[in-house]
This record gives structure tokens, sequence and C-alpha cells, in this order.
């Protein structure tokens, strides 16, 4: 599947791809949403998925870049904290 969205800085993408699966406690990157969509009870398929609600999409999409969040955000204050 090709990615849509545009990283900004060079390189950073294997960080973020690494934060997605520790998020979803996974070691591949690629499986992360499905590993979350299983554990919510959405049906999510490796291939076609339009019969998903944008509810169903949402609760996966939210859940990752959620806790990706949570995690930059103790990871910044843990770095504040050491300065």
């Amino acid at each position: 599947m090709a990615r849509r969205n545009k990283i900004l800085i060079a390189g950073a993408r294997k960080g973020l791809d690494d934060l997605k699966a520790k998020v979803a406690s996974t070691n591949d990157p690629e499986e992360a949403k499905f590993e979350v969509a299983k554990e919510m009870g959405v049906p999510l398929k490796k291939d076609y998925n339009g019969l998903l609600t944008s509810k169903e999409n949402g609760k996966i999409g939210g859940r990752l870049g959620g806790g990706m969040v949570k995690e930059l955000v103790k990871m910044a204050k843990a770095n504040l904290t050491k300065k």
C-alpha cells in the first residue's frame, strides 16, 4: 500500500514506524493496524475493506495515532527533565 502522508524530516520514517509498532505491541509496523483492529473487534482484512464504516476505521487510526502522540509527549517530558 502506498504511503500518502509526507514526512518532513528525512530519515524520520524508520523512527515513526518503530513507534507505531511499539504502540500496537508488534514487531512489524505494517501489521500494527491489523493488531489494533483485532484487539478492538474490527474485521480489517489485508485486501478490500470498503465495507468498514468510518467509525470502525476511526477506531483503528485513533488508537494508533493517539497512542503515538501520547508516547511522543512522554518522551519529550522525559527529555526536558533530563536537561
